[in-house]
């Protein structure tokens, strides 16, 4: 147990000098951690939302429109069903009215296969029905969600929705944000340090919805100019159509919708020499896009942004490979945060801001400062009271508890971990229990002394005997802290971060460190009496 290798001690003396050079850099004043930022990297810890200050934003989602939504998506899929019945089935007179699909079978013997056609559409992968089918008059179907299906919609938009507003801020190189669901339809959103509101709630409020939809060539330009289109299409804005038209007609259903891209890049038009996005389809996006354009060349395809037309060029000839370019009045800074929200996908879900504040850096600043007087006075009277009654075994372990200290700062500020307010206070508790495990191991050498074991035999009793009641102790500490973690959010996530580092390291200095310095000590001076 007091046998360390020399390659061992190089070994452990190293971890300690990184660790403290991590932990400096946070601890100097921003303009010196600026100058030294020129010759060497200097990681610093982030601060929460309660030290930093930042936004606080609550967002909920229109329910309504994810319920049309699924409508459309329901009518887009029962027309290709039925086109793709064999044989196939026709239909007339589709409707979405009063938040239900309804249609005729044109052909009354074929009402019970175009119901048998509809199940798989109605019902979702664990085979629960989502939607109830009925039938009126004979040959017209009607298809009603279910409650539980809306439910479970609404469930699923909303996760997909906080993982996406997830990947649009940490694109920002915003870090550690707090994204947590309230309630059934609403996400809480907290940034520290963010300097910029206004961009983060444009970001996290564009839904980035990106369609390709096939033009409407056939329309009246004055019908579509009233907001009019014909039967299957719809009328869309175009503020920057090039006939002075503020709206243009596209076909209703069919074309490409934007969750197959897989890459999106802020770029420059080689022509134009204009701000520009190019995106890329995974495989099967771009075999439906080269399909799209090869079937309809010299035809002009609208690109659709959040239901708003930002561009319809002509296909002039198929373009193959899934690599497509998407410009139009865009300054650097919007072809930026456009491809952010394309890379990050679409909301499912539209989402309005219905509270907004922001956090001052006030009451953080005098946190912190109490926060370092509570855990300058428990360290001083720790390191106090260790030398008092422990003598050089207790220096040994006030020396580990700096240590402990650093490298806390250290690993933190090498992680980009963020501290919050709670987090201060899991520093100060580690702080505090960081000797317990130099008081458990100092008491049992004084028993083993009692004994009448010799020096270096009560020594290395000591350590080991007490090492296991310290590791097994502490590990059940990382795992509360592990679950707090887990199942925590925003301010317990900070502490158990804290937590963790702070048990990990604690054990790391008071155990193996310490052991390193009583065994070159032992080895030094051979001493034949202890007093502990």
């Amino acid at each position: 147990m007091l046998d360390f290798p020399r390659w061992r001690v190089w070994m452990l003396n190293t971890l300690i000098i990184f660790g403290v050079l991590f932990a400096i850099p946070s601890l100097l004043p921003a303009q010196m951690r600026d100058q030294l930022a020129q010759f060497v990297p200097t990681p610093t810890i982030n601060l929460g939302l309660d030290l930093a200050g930042g936004s606080h934003i609550l967002l909920e989602a229109d329910t309504s429109q994810l319920a049309e939504t699924r409508l459309e998506a329901l009518e887009d899929g029962v027309r290709t069903a039925m086109r793709r019945a064999d044989p196939q089935i026709a239909i007339a007179d589709v409707s979405r009215a009063d938040g239900q699909l309804s249609f005729t079978v044109s052909d009354v013997s074929k009402v019970d296969a175009a119901r048998e056609a509809l199940i798989p559409l109605t019902s979702n992968a664990t085979g629960s029905r989502d939607w109830n089918i009925g039938v009126n008059d004979g040959n017209r179907l009607i298809v009603t969600p279910e409650g539980t299906g809306n439910e479970a919609a609404l469930d699923q938009a909303m996760d997909t929705a906080k993982d996406v507003i997830d990947r649009r801020i940490n694109a920002l190189g915003t870090l550690e944000p707090t994204i947590i669901r309230q309630g059934d339809n609403r996400i809480v959103v907290q940034v520290p340090g963010l300097d910029d509101p206004a961009a983060l709630k444009a970001l996290i409020g564009k839904t980035a919805k990106l369609e390709f939809k096939l033009v409407d060539e056939m329309a009246d330009p004055d019908q579509t100019a009233q907001g009019k289109a014909r039967v299957g299409s719809q009328v869309l804005p175009y503020p920057d159509n090039p006939s002075g038209l503020p709206y243009i007609a596209v076909r209703r259903l069919g074309g490409i919708s934007g969750d197959k891209l897989v890459k999106a890049d802020p770029t420059f038009d080689s022509q134009t020499n204009e701000p520009a996005v190019t995106i890329q389809f995974d495989s099967e996006g771009g075999q439906k896009f080269a399909r799209m354009t090869q079937q309809n060349v010299n035809k002009l395809f609208a690109i659709v942004l959040d239901g708003q037309v930002i561009s319809a060029p002509q296909i002039r000839e198929p373009i193959f490979g899934g690599v497509s370019q998407i410009s139009g009045s865009f300054t650097t800074e919007s072809a930026n945060a456009l491809s952010i929200s394309l890379r990050s996908g679409a909301l499912p879900v539209d989402l309005k801001i219905v509270e907004e504040r922001s956090v001052g850096p006030d009451l953080g600043a005098d946190s912190i400062r109490r926060g370092i007087l509570a855990a300058v006075i428990g360290t001083t009277a720790i390191l106090v009271l260790m030398f008092l009654v422990y003598g050089r075994f207790g220096m040994y372990a006030n020396f580990a508890l700096v240590i402990n200290v650093a490298m806390i700062l250290g690993v933190m500020a090498f992680a980009n971990a963020t501290l919050t307010l709670p987090g201060i206070a899991g520093f100060v508790l580690t702080i505090g229990a960081a000797v317990d495990a130099n008081v458990l191991i100092n008491e049992r050498i004084r028993e083993e002394l009692k004994r009448g074991r010799r020096v270096v035999q009560a020594i290395e009793f000591g350590y080991k005997e007490a090492s296991r009641a310290i590791f097994d102790a502490n590990s059940t500490n990382v795992i509360a802290a592990v679950l707090l973690f887990i199942f925590g959010s925003g301010p317990i996530r900070g502490f158990a971060v804290v937590l963790m580092i702070g048990i990990v390291t604690s054990v790391f200095t008071a155990v193996t460190i310490t052991r390193m310095w009583v065994s070159r000590w032992v080895k030094r001076t051979r001493p034949h009496d202890l007093t502990i």
